[in-house]
């Protein structure tokens, strides 16, 4: 056990209290009733236990949990995340450890910290985990998800690669070949094996791969198993079925099945093209919300989910990575981003609970600003395995602002998109506030374009925690951010702001920029659209999913809610010649060509898609080949379609060919409401954008 004391006081935590320079964190236990040794693949719960002499002074202790395999690399982080009190002794949340990689001595270990003196304490333990091959036999073992199971086959030689293939027994669909990963001897190799047709027998076996030579492993036979009858899984109704012309190459669906609104609480679920079922993760918790935000190349997936963090909700406080097996390989929370960003020198990403500020007694002050969630977006696709969320963030301004008549200092809802490292600690950040004094970056007075406000509890809204007594009554829902970009070519990141109408480019230049909006595009933005189709309302509005196709050197595609478009601004606004809005239409599927030198914008498809949504929406360029299983079609997803008094989403394919204002389905699935989807050739080759 190693000890450190610190006695500075840190005000971000608790804002002009100075505790105890004698304070002390005492590590007392960590452990796991799941013994050593153990095979791969094992689920084990790990806690841990400590004291703190601040406690009577409202100090929290945190505890922050780590996985370091045989070779001193990283396996999982859970960041620091706060315990709970029981008498005199803090008990940490669980640490949820399902070691996938090699055999050999693990360690665990547990950092437990007072933020607000620095002090810790740190204690370690040695986990031995075994492999499921045995000498030169490899194994196939079910994984605690119905439709993922664990491949382990014996070590291959140092420069080569290792790759694994399935096939139904049946042969009824063409062979799925996972990641590949180096060889690392002497370990021996895993895999997760996902995207299988339940109650189906299949073959797989492993493939080393050396220079041109493939040699291909003793061949396996397992059964995936039914559906868990517990879980309430979707159907989906086909309304344009696959066909000849349908792109096949990108043939599973990825679907995002978040809750909105009342109804079925559904798991997030890959089909074929056909609805049937491939994959599925379901958390178990209360009401299962876990907003998919992006899947990975390895197999992993980004989401935001609710679990307690340091602050007095549950609510979208925490980001984790998981595998297919949906094992939590990466958490952070909102607590430690809080202040990993302190330290860094924002000033809006104080905690939002009392004592966070002066007289906590009172209403929070004009200036005050804290972070209260993770929200819609994260990826990994900066370089270094970096990855970049949004995070939401209340700060008080003066009476009045963005049209405000109570009288009272209003609550303003901004953005700080974070970037953070292999490790998840916060390195980088955008806050939306530092950047609000008007052209050409924001401005604090240009109010979203519909009047959006938020209160406590409000669907689609973060959790508000600001609002009461001495402040305005609703908060003022100012940019909600849906989507980032990382632009490669650029190493600036895409910001859509739903309730701005614009896509910004935030002067990122892979860490190093100052956080600048190097343009706003959109309608009243810094771009001509060149109005080609001679479109009534030729912009997008409440768009969302804004990417660069073709790793950047292509077209931008996105989903064009048509929120403005549907509900054109009111007052002074509705006479602007640049906010004239139509009352009607629906959702449309969008390609942009961006002249930068010239600063215009050029439709390439512009689509009517027959329904509208009022949230969330996907939209993607299809892989694009020589025949027609590669046909460089457009995937669209409305997600949020209300009909027969409940929410509906489409999965909807397009030609590629100009059409205005409709154009030929190629697919069109219909199922739940959800939040994204994308079109995939299996679970280990997700989109790039």
């Amino acid at each position: 056990m190693q000890k450190s004391r610190n006695t500075l006081c840190l005000i971000g935590l608790l804002a002009g209290v100075c505790l105890p320079a004698a304070a002390s964190v005492q590590m007392l236990t960590l452990g796991s009733k799941t013994k050593s040794p153990q095979p791969i693949g094992t689920v084990m719960t790990w806690e841990a236990t400590g004291t703190d002499s601040n406690s009577n002074s409202g100090a929290l202790l945190t505890f922050q949990f780590t996985a370091t395999d045989p070779q001193g690399n990283l396996d999982t982080i859970y960041q620091y995340n706060a315990g709970t009190l029981q008498g005199s002794t803090w008990h940490s949340t669980p640490f949820l450890w399902t070691p996938t990689g090699i055999e050999g001595n693990y360690t665990v270990q547990v950092i437990a910290k007072d933020w607000a003196t620095g002090d810790s304490a740190t204690k370690s333990i040695t986990f031995q985990v075994t492999p499921l091959a045995s000498g030169s036999k490899p194994a196939v073992v079910a994984s605690s998800n119905a439709l993922v199971w664990y491949f382990n086959a014996p070590s291959c030689a140092a420069g080569s690669t290792m790759q694994v293939l399935f096939q139904d027994q049946a042969k009824a669909h063409g062979p799925t070949t996972t990641y590949s990963l180096p060889c690392n001897p002497p370990y021996t190799m895993t895999f997760e094996v996902a995207g299988m047709y339940p109650k189906t027998a299949y073959y797989v076996h492993s493939q080393t791969i050396t220079g041109t030579s493939k040699v291909n492993g003793p061949i396996l036979s397992f059964t995936s198993a039914a559906l868990p009858s517990h879980i309430p899984f979707p159907t989906f109704t086909i309304g344009t079925p696959a066909n000849s012309q349908t792109d096949t190459t990108d043939s599973m669906i990825l679907w995002n099945l978040v809750l909105f609104g009342s109804g079925t609480t559904y798991p997030d679920v890959a089909t074929d093209l056909s609805g049937n079922v491939l994959w599925y993760y379901y958390t178990n918790a209360s009401g299962h919300y876990n907003l998919l935000t992006r899947p990975l190349p390895n197999g992993r997936m980004l989401t935001i989910q609710n679990s307690g963090a340091w602050a007095n909700t549950n609510y979208q406080q925490v980001l984790r990575e998981i595998d297919l097996a949906g094992n939590v390989k990466r958490e952070t929370n909102t607590g430690i981003v809080q202040q990993q960003l302190l330290a860094l020198g924002a000033t809006d990403a104080n905690p939002c609970n009392p004592p966070s500020w002066p007289n906590p007694s009172g209403p929070p002050p004009e200036g005050f600003g804290c972070l209260n969630a993770f929200h819609h977006d994260a990826i990994q696709s900066l370089p270094n395995g970096y990855t970049a969320a949004l995070t939401s963030v209340e700060k008080i301004t003066p009476p009045g602002t963005q049209g405000d008549t109570s009288g009272l200092p209003v609550d303003v809802l901004g953005d700080i998109i974070i970037v953070l490292d292999q490790n998840w600690n916060v390195n980088w950040y955008f806050d939306s506030f530092q950047h609000d004094g008007g052209a050409p970056q924001l401005s604090l007075n240009r109010a979203s374009v519909l009047t959006n406000t938020c209160v406590a509890g409000q669907q689609g809204c973060p959790p508000i925690f600001l609002l009461g007594t001495g402040i305005a009554p609703a908060s003022q829902d100012w940019l909600h951010g849906n989507s980032l970009y990382y632009w490669p070519q650029n190493q600036d990141i895409l910001w859509s702001s739903k309730n701005q109408d614009w896509v910004m480019l935030i002067d990122y230049a892979n860490g190093t920029g100052n956080a600048d909006i190097s343009w706003r595009m959109g309608v009243c933005g810094d771009f001509t659209f060149n109005n080609v189709n001679n479109d009534a309302w030729p912009w997008y509005s409440g768009q969302h999913e804004v990417g660069i196709e073709n790793g950047g050197n292509g077209s931008i595609t996105l989903f064009d809610n048509g929120d403005t478009r549907v509900s054109p601004p009111t007052g002074s606004r509705s006479s602007s010649g640049c906010m004239k809005g139509m009352g009607r239409g629906d959702s449309r599927g969008m390609a942009l060509t961006v002249d930068l030198p010239t600063m215009t914008v050029t439709p390439v498809l512009q689509v009517d898609l027959g329904v509208y949504s009022s949230a969330g929406g996907s939209a993607q360029l299809l892989q694009p080949g020589t025949g027609l299983a590669g046909n460089g079609d457009y995937y669209f997803y409305p997600p949020v379609v209300f009909a027969n008094l409940s929410d509906s989403s489409y999965a909807i394919e397009v030609p590629p060919v100009p059409a205005y204002p409709t154009a030929t389905q190629d697919l069109n699935i219909q199922g739940g409401a959800g939040y994204r989807s994308w079109r995939m050739t299996n679970l280990y080759n997700p989109p790039t954008t």
